[in-house]
């Protein structure tokens, strides 16, 4: 029997968290189980428990969140290497492609960059002849080495025009399998940024596409192939997992998201502190009216610069699976964490690796594993425990004003917080350990869009109308019912050189799953 339940999952480093939610947002399920190295075992585990708990109900919706993009990025694993084309004027090849990317990083990336002619003014105008000869060129040079194409025209925000004509090139010259990322569709103004967010989008095309298989395969396997699946995005709405595959960057900061919006589900807060304890960090983050804060300025990923909307988040090395050994003078903590290997390695379940886990087992916080650690190694798991303690301080400082707001504590590691005499109220919602898969299952589906209007009266008027369009039509092409989308978001900020007159304009549409 088909309902309206909802099934979140969360695919964590190292657990695989899943819930069932039914439609009035009453948890009907729960499971937590190891994180496996090809994600889908794990997923169809969960899958199986919760179901296995709702049974004859069948889910109508499956809503995944993930570490698994940004995780990528920062571990440069299944990463393609990408050709980045840039299109513009005089002075555009001033810092090409790729400045100030990590070297590590770049190394694993890059498949070739090229800064070729080819403007659109602030005005929408040809400023500069797109260059078609020499795109050819760099693309074709590239044939049977670039798996992804990044483009990004200095304009692009204003006029796609050259960036499509570029996609055509590249489709001619690479074989129609090649994914490529443009940048207005990628979004965001400034043009470092914007163009960063565009060949990471295209360097996880592997990376979305292996997730988005794993979850169809576990749903296939549990007979739920035809059940509409989403993804979460950074700010915590859905998309459909198909539309994720094509946009990946727009998931990197969805796990955290998740546990913002799904501590707000399960305490009813909507002004509070979170801090999420996962496996190998601890995030701590705002809520401000129900939603997660957002961070001021760019994001940063892997240590690049992204124009994206992504919760403000302060993180440190603080987890469950973190490691904790003897240095010279003093205990060394973290960043390594045993990840999805806590239940064979750490201490408390037999194993030879000291983690918080153990620390906190020791010192009484968390009652998990089957022996307690040894004796010899409670003076440095005491003090490995003062040195998280302090982290976990030191990030709620720096997070951004909040006494007067209480603290909620999620996450499978969430006892390595103590209460806090700098905090008015820590709380520990039932059910806090599987709040990233409750924010996935409660989540509703977004679109957003931007414009870049002249300062007139009839210019900005109509960049907004068109603005509010496209948001609402990205959000149903996202997922969202079409009955329900609504605009829940709009801002206006005015923008420097070289767009004199003008100013952006961002619209945010959501609405509830369709069906």
């Amino acid at each position: 029997m088909t309902s309206g339940l909802r099934i979140g999952i969360d695919v964590g480093g190292t657990h695989t968290d899943a819930v069932a939610v039914d439609p009035a947002g009453r948890l009907r399920a729960t499971a937590k189980v190891p994180t496996t190295a090809d994600v889908s075992s794990g997923i169809r585990r969960a899958l199986a428990e919760v179901l296995a708990a709702v049974t004859p109900e069948r889910p109508g919706y499956v809503m995944l969140g993930s570490t698994h993009a940004v995780n990528a990025l920062l571990r440069h694993r299944g990463l393609h290497r990408v050709a980045a084309l840039r299109l513009g004027g005089p002075g555009a090849d001033r810092t090409g492609p790729f400045t100030g990317w990590p070297g590590s990083l770049r190394r694993a990336v890059e498949a070739g960059a090229q800064v070729v002619a080819g403007e659109v003014g602030a005005d929408g105008g040809e400023a500069v002849p797109f260059d078609a000869a020499a795109v050819a060129r760099f693309f074709g040079s590239l044939a049977g080495r670039a798996e992804a194409v990044a483009i990004t025209g200095v304009y692009a925000p204003a006029s796609a025009r050259h960036e499509l004509l570029a996609e055509r090139i590249a489709r001619r010259e690479l074989g129609p399998a090649v994914p490529i990322s443009l940048s207005h569709e990628v979004g965001g103004h400034g043009l470092l940024e914007r163009e960063n967010a565009t060949v990471l989008n295209a360097a996880l095309a592997a990376v979305a596409g292996g997730m988005a298989t794993a979850l169809r395969r576990a749903l296939v396997a549990h007979g739920l192939g035809s059940v509409p699946a989403y993804v979460t995005q950074n700010d915590g709405t859905l998309m459909r997992a198909e539309y994720a595959t094509r946009l990946p960057i727009r998931t990197v900061g969805g796990g955290p998201a998740n546990s913002l919006r799904g501590a707000a589900h399960l305490t009813g807060l909507r002004d509070a502190l979170v801090a999420d304890v996962g496996g190998a960090s601890t995030d701590v983050g705002v809520l401000s009216g129900g939603a997660p804060r957002e961070a001021a300025g760019c994001a940063w990923i892997g240590g690049v610069a992204i124009d994206a909307r992504m919760p403000g988040l302060v993180s440190v090395a603080v987890g469950g699976g973190t490691i904790v050994h003897r240095g010279r003078r003093e205990v060394s903590v973290g960043p390594g964490s045993i990840g999805y290997d806590l239940s064979r390695r750490a201490l408390v379940f037999g194993g030879g690796t000291a983690t918080l886990t153990d620390a906190a087992v020791a010192a009484g916080r968390a009652a998990i594993g089957h022996r307690m650690p040894p004796a010899g190694q409670s003076a440095m798991l005491r003090r490995a425990l003062a040195v998280a303690d302090e982290r976990v301080l030191t990030a709620l400082a720096r997070v951004g004003p909040g006494r007067g707001r209480p603290l909620i504590v999620v996450g499978g590691a969430g006892a390595l917080v103590p209460a806090r005499p700098e905090v008015v109220e820590v709380l520990r919602p039932a059910y806090g350990a599987v709040a990233g898969a409750v924010g996935a299952a409660v989540g509703h589906v977004g679109g957003e869009a931007d414009r870049v209007a002249e300062v007139s009266w009839d210019g900005r008027e109509r960049a907004i109308g068109e603005a509010r369009e496209l948001a609402r039509s990205r959000a149903v092409s996202a997922g969202a019912d079409p009955r329900g989308v609504r605009i829940v978001e709009m801002r206006e900020i005015p923008l420097p050189r070289p767009y004199e007159r003008s100013v952006r304009i961002t619209v945010k549409a959501a609405g509830p799953v369709c069906g």
